[in-house]
């Protein structure tokens, strides 16, 4: 039995505290219970001790966006991290415009529990992510409400802009399936909540997700912060692990002026 009466007692009582928060807009500071890893093996692991990105294990992708382009080249390691940059170049690969970062690990995965330790990035309207995404996450036949697919958004961070503390730093968390086209006879997304870190643009943070046979659970430096099977049920097919520094829109940096987004490391547990 996975959980005591205390913890399901606590699980649903931090249920009830984030629809609270949900409604009021506000972030929470996690308090669920923490993570426990007993009976999981690590399967996936970086720590980004190299030179460069290795490529038996990440594979950055180029492809254009909100009017940028994502390029394999805005992806680096130094000083035992993984670096995600975003800046404006006048001869990239596409051109003159704004570049960023994207990249996949290798190879998919089917549950387990997905961990990333992370400094975000500040400014420009770019904002870091943490996500797991399947080949049909949008598209309504194969995803089946999620079951057959989904986006699972770990952590994304771009509240920079909020006037108070608490909300700069918190992230979001959310399920995104049956496609994203606001079909009004399937349901979506789910934005779980907003979930404090402790000074996110400046200090390293943990971002988990535990994906179960029955739901995904999600982590803010080893705490509990929500738990869901939106919409018809978790994914039960292989998905891609992301790390994405995200384009917006609208840049608001100037031409010389870049962000960073900063990985220590990346950790994939499973069961046996």
């Amino acid at each position: 039995m996975r959980f005591s009466m205390f913890g399901k007692v606590t699980a649903y009582f931090v249920s009830l505290l984030t629809l609270l928060c949900n409604w009021l807009n506000i972030p929470m500071k996690p308090m669920g219970q923490r993570l426990d890893l007993n009976g999981y093996e690590l399967v996936f692991f970086d720590e980004f001790d190299g030179g460069a990105p290795d490529t038996e294990k990440w594979r950055p992708v180029a492809y254009a966006e909100n009017g940028g382009s994502y390029a394999e080249d805005m992806v680096s390691v130094r000083d035992g991290a993984m670096v995600l940059t975003a800046a404006y170049r006048e001869n990239g690969p596409s051109g003159a415009g704004w570049y960023s970062a994207d990249l996949y690990a290798q190879p998919k995965f089917t549950h387990g529990y997905f961990e990333i330790r992370c400094i975000c990035s500040e400014g420009g309207g770019f904002w870091s992510a943490f996500w797991l995404q399947s080949d049909h996450s949008y598209e309504h036949d194969i995803s089946k409400g999620g079951v057959g697919g989904a986006e699972i958004d770990i952590m994304e961070a771009g509240l920079y802009t909020k006037a108070t503390a608490s909300l700069r730093n918190a992230v979001t968390s959310a399920v995104h399936c049956n496609g994203g086209d606001d079909d009004p006879e399937n349901i979506d997304s789910k934005r779980l909540g907003r979930f404090r870190g402790n000074d996110i643009y400046r200090t390293y943070n943990t971002y988990g997700l535990e994906w179960t046979q029955e739901e995904y659970i999600f982590y803010v430096n080893g705490v509990e912060t929500v738990r869901t099977d939106f919409a018809k049920g978790v994914s039960q097919v292989p998905e891609y692990l992301r790390i994405s520094l995200c384009l917006p829109e609208k840049v608001t940096l100037k031409e010389g002026e870049t962000v960073r987004m900063l990985v220590d490391y990346v950790k994939v547990y499973q069961k046996p």
